[in-house]
């Protein structure tokens, strides 16, 4: 996957998480997850456009790892959202996998460019 298919990948992600949270109820428990999920799942592609900007390989790993954090964060959130019984896991488990996706994708690009660093 390219830059520019990810930078659309991370794009829809946050777009399908911003639908994801006007569905859950409007309740205390709903909000606090709604903000949550809202601030990580949208993080997760405004922070990977900002990687694809670095100035240097430190920097790039740097919002790489931010990047990770965010969807790891988001991951979390999603797993709380059915546990929480705000919504069934059905509804949540496409999001959740995608961000267990980015997770993946984040940790192996940083250890390739701390790799290739080194050489």
């Amino acid at each position: 996957m390219n830059e520019n298919e990810m930078k659309l990948r991370t794009k829809r992600f946050a777009l399908r998480t911003l639908k994801l949270i006007e569905a859950l109820p409007d309740t205390r428990s709903g909000r606090i997850l709604a903000n949550q999920l809202g601030r990580s799942g949208t993080s997760v592609g405004a922070n990977y456009r900002a990687a694809c900007r670095a100035k240097s390989t430190a920097d790039t790993i740097a919002k790489l790892s931010v990047v990770e954090e965010e969807a790891d964060e988001s991951a979390f959130w999603l797993e709380l959202i059915p546990e929480a019984e705000l919504m069934p896991a059905a509804k949540t488990e496409s999001l959740l996998q995608e961000a267990s996706e980015f997770t993946a994708i984040m940790v192996a690009s940083r250890k390739t460019l701390l790799r290739n660093k080194r050489k």
